[in-house]
């Protein structure tokens, strides 16, 4: 094991660990008998559970197993129903106590933050825990995470994979259905965000204009697509207000 993601196991104290909004609603119990991945796991009842919040960058299960291997765990999800995988998707906490799984892993540097949280207490804690494993380049930022959106070849060899991209927003193009942040001159070969018309509402309502992105340095995650046909720059499409962090007003 790297002795950086060694040192990170230690779980940090419970007290800015809290589930803070994220394990909502009456949790269920469970205890841990198998690690499937980086961020899912299989109960004794049989039930498989994926880590709502976070995606893991590899399938190392280490750091999960470090955390709740073979430990009873409190399973709290928005819905019960299983995704297409059979899995549950879930915020988990451990047994007899506040320790969120979520927020270790984020602060261990062993996984990213997603963005798909609907709570804002919930998502400033997972976004304060990457934070401070970026800052200290724990786990996996200790290489370069972080695209650059003036590399769109490089963000393109990511295609299907979840990714960070930071870079300034050149344009704001909205056409009828779509509106487009470009981030390239060339907004055919470029990388772009692109946001449907239907979550526009929804990310002003947050506080967020999409207009005023324009000229501004901003973070953005989410799964690397490629534009295709005659347009084959890369694209990460935002959903949630969670996925773009604004660095810069110029």
């Amino acid at each position: 094991m790297p002795p950086a993601l060694a040192a990170a196991l230690a779980i940090v104290p419970s007290s800015s660990s809290r589930a803070a909004g994220c394990a909502s609603g009456d949790p269920g119990e469970g205890r841990v008998t198998e690690i499937v991945d980086g961020r899912s796991f299989r109960l004794a009842d049989g039930r498989e559970i994926r880590l709502a919040g976070i995606e893991a960058m590899t399938s190392d299960t280490k750091a999960l197993a470090a955390l709740i291997g073979d430990r009873d765990v409190l399973v709290s999800g928005e819905d019960d129903a299983p995704d297409r995988y059979g899995r549950q998707t879930a915020f988990v906490t451990l047994a007899g106590s506040e320790t969120l799984v979520q927020r270790e892993l984020l602060a261990q540097g062993a996984a990213l933050l997603s963005g798909d949280a609907t709570d804002t207490d919930c998502t400033g804690l997972l976004a304060a825990a990457e934070a401070e494993a970026r800052a200290a380049h724990r786990g996996i930022w200790g290489s370069a995470v972080i695209k650059n959106a003036e590399s769109p070849d490089d963000i393109l060899s990511g295609i299907g994979q979840f990714t960070v991209v930071e870079g300034k927003v050149l344009s704001v193009r909205q056409t009828a259905a779509t509106t487009y942040l470009n981030f390239g001159h060339n907004w055919t070969r470029g990388f772009a965000v692109i946001i449907s018309r239907r979550v526009v509402p929804a990310l002003e309502a947050a506080g967020l204009a999409v207009k005023s992105l324009e000229n501004r340095r901003i973070r953005v995650r989410g799964w690397v697509e490629s534009r295709g046909g005659a347009n084959p720059g890369p694209r990460i499409e935002v959903i949630r207000m969670a996925q773009i962090e604004i660095l810069t007003s110029n």
